[in-house]
């Protein structure tokens, strides 16, 4: 259920609003009328998270509870969501952690010893040792790293994958053969947003390109509406056929968690807040905040951002079978996430924060910044988008040329060789994409370092697929024209600039919606 009342409509006396801007942000003054929308504040979180875990573990959703499933002499894996969850980074302990302590506390009481855990990493970027030990913990860590019982998923690793079989629709399911052949992969998740979960963690977290690609492309991408709703996203109907299929061969026990949208806290506690109701002290944090930054050099502020840690709460946790478990887990991602709005915009305005699930640790380069704002923002609706047919999209981040030759060297060469040829997600898909994904250095590097798959700058790119052909105009306010232009858009020094250049198409005096988040929320638009 939407929650109304978090809409606000722009008169004489609302005060310059914050608008996230990579690695700052900027107070702006928004047309006369223009609606703003933000995010519910957060729920009450769970009281007892241990008492909590407990419950869902031995009272879970169309299944037996978990002490049931788990004898001596089985083959247990274990598999949880990578580093791109949540966003910012959550404060120690992780919830996975918890989870998973209390999952291998009760195999250990059933005597189980042949247990593995897996970083469901598909063609991300594997993690390194610290950051598989701060989602997991000092303990499980190192009980499992040291002896290779906790790993990262190898999509390249051809002797560790089973093919499972076809969907109905003639899309192969390949995934990794530890957790094919288990007696039980039990899935830790956490669902930040509605895209998350459900058949998406294991038929995805786990696969293969082989089985990617199936949804993973230009044209499903285009045809979903939405990615924050499974029912109307084309990649997730994929991803539940594919999950049709895997749970004809294995056991899966889902544990989803959802959180509170609690992110910001301490010094920049005033980004969770809407500014009107800022206190004196939250006023005075922001313009320290904001002089800071705006003079600090390019590495402080990046060092600043990158040591947020999220005021997370557990919201709710479910365990059993995986459908009617990710049913549960949506009632309270809805609620703590849709606001209702009446109508679409003639322009939508996004702010483009500094992080996106695939720079966690890293840069955010000019691929992953459109995707951010064009992927996961744009598609941060339920049953239209916020802009309407052929409107325009204006969003603000300063698109600098920057990437981690670490993280992300096929980017690089998406950027300069592949959106020199074409900007046209088809085009390239048909042109470039079995190269990069079978490009034997990319897959060395996947394999051996810490970079990104070859193929997934061109999953970043099918991402904004949607957002390309429901636009008509997209112009970023303070965007680096050249990085801008490559990508095939165009760049604005101010709001009143980039209205100006849309105007051949909205007119002089459109309708804007400003979607004001993080933190996160879900436009239910009516």
């Amino acid at each position: 259920m939407s929650r109304p009342g978090f809409v606000l409509e722009v008169d004489d006396r609302t005060p310059p609003l914050i608008v996230h801007n990579g690695e700052g942000f900027k107070l702006e003054r928004f047309p006369l009328g223009t609606r703003v929308v933000y995010p519910p504040e957060a729920l009450p979180p769970v009281r007892d998270v241990e008492e909590a875990i407990q419950n869902a573990l031995l009272n879970p959703i169309d299944s037996e509870p978990l002490p049931e499933l788990l004898t001596a002499g089985m083959r247990l894996t274990i598999a949880f969501d990578d580093i791109s969850l949540p966003l910012p980074p959550m404060k120690k302990p992780d919830i996975r952690q918890r989870v998973i302590e209390a999952v291998l506390e009760l195999a250990a009481q059933a005597g189980v010893d042949d247990v593995e855990i897996i970083s469901a990493n598909a063609l991300h970027r594997r993690l390194t040792p610290n950051e598989l030990r701060d989602i997991v913990g000092e303990r499980v860590f190192r009980s499992f790293f040291p002896e290779g019982k906790l790993y990262n998923f190898d999509a390249e690793d051809r002797d560790n994958l089973s093919h499972l079989g076809q969907t109905r629709h003639g899309e192969d399911v390949e995934i990794s053969k530890r957790a094919a052949e288990s007696d039980l992969l039990v899935y830790v998740n956490v669902n930040l947003v509605a895209m998350d979960g459900g058949h998406k963690s294991t038929s995805i977290g786990l696969a293969s390109y082989k089985s990617l690609k199936h949804h993973h492309n230009s044209q499903t991408m285009i045809h979903s509406r939405s990615f924050m709703d499974h029912k109307a996203s084309k990649m997730h109907h994929s991803a539940w056929r594919m999950g049709e299929v895997l749970t004809q061969h294995v056991k899966v026990f889902q544990i989803e968690t959802t959180l509170t949208n609690n992110i910001f806290g301490g010094p920049i506690e005033f980004l969770q807040k809407r500014e009107w109701e800022w206190s004196l002290k939250d006023q005075a944090s922001m313009l320290a905040t904001k002089r800071t930054l705006d003079s600090a050099p390019a590495k402080l502020r990046h060092k600043i951002f990158s040591n947020v840690r999220a005021n997370y709460e557990l919201s709710g946790i479910n365990a059993g079978a995986i459908e009617p478990v990710h049913e549960k887990t949506l009632e309270m991602v809805h609620r703590q996430h849709l606001v209702e709005v009446q109508g679409q915009a003639d322009v939508g305005v996004i702010g483009v924060p500094y992080l996106g699930p695939y720079n966690v640790n890293s840069v955010m380069n000019p691929i992953l910044a459109a995707c951010m704002g064009m992927g996961y923002h744009f598609n941060s609706y339920r049953g239209n988008p916020i802009v309407r047919k052929d409107g325009a999209l204006i969003l603000y981040h300063p698109v600098p040329y920057e990437f981690s030759q670490l993280h992300h060297p096929s980017y690089v060469d998406f950027f300069e060789e592949v959106l020199s040829e074409s900007t046209d997600p088809a085009t390239i898909e048909a042109k470039f994409e079995k190269q990069y994904a079978e490009d034997p250095w990319y897959i060395h590097l996947y394999r051996t370092s810490y970079a990104y798959h070859g193929v997934h700058p061109f999953y970043m790119w099918y991402w904004i697929s949607h957002c390309l052909d429901h636009c008509g105009d997209v112009v970023w306010v303070g965007g680096n024209r050249k990085t801008v232009e490559r990508m095939g858009f165009r760049s604005a020094s101010t709001l009143q600039d980039a209205l100006e250049m849309v105007s051949h198409s909205v007119g002089r005096s459109p309708s804007i919606t400003y979607l004001h988040n993080p933190p996160h929320l879900i436009a239910d638009v009516r």
